[in-house]
């Protein structure tokens, strides 16, 4: 079997925003189908071990709500075949028990391509700065 193709970048940044518009959406089917079967997550509330089913749940019962998302500076390097890593600054207004706030974050995610396609296995990302925090 011939190894996968690496992803271009404009098929990186599709990927990684199809997970954002996912997370829009509360779309937990989709976002536990771009997730490993267990991902690594590192953020403002430290660092989690996320399996494909808690992504789920935690996208559809999250007590916070992504209304609007920009990607800024964005890159990716694929240091094989079969794997992807997408950083960039991203402005996220989102709304966190009811309350509405405006991040700049720099996040990083790793993709790999397994036997059911793009999976996310880490994603990383550290607030630069907030309005109304």
């Amino acid at each position: 079997m011939a190894p996968p193709s690496p992803l271009t970048y404009e098929e990186a940044v599709h990927l990684e925003k199809s997970y954002w518009d996912a997370m829009k959406a509360k779309n937990g089917s989709k976002t536990a189908d771009l997730s490993a079967r267990s991902s690594l997550v590192a953020g403002p509330k430290g660092i989690m071990r996320i399996e494909k089913r808690e992504m789920s749940k935690m996208t559809e019962e999250g007590d916070w709500i992504l209304d609007n998302y920009e990607f800024e500076d964005v890159e990716v390097t694929t240091p094989s075949p079969g794997v992807a890593i997408i950083a960039y600054t991203v402005r996220q207004d989102v709304r966190i028990g009811g309350t509405a706030k405006k991040f700049r974050a720099a996040d990083i995610s790793t993709w790999v391509k397994g036997s059911r396609g793009w999976e996310c296995h880490a994603h990383s990302e550290t607030i630069l700065g907030a309005e109304g925090a």
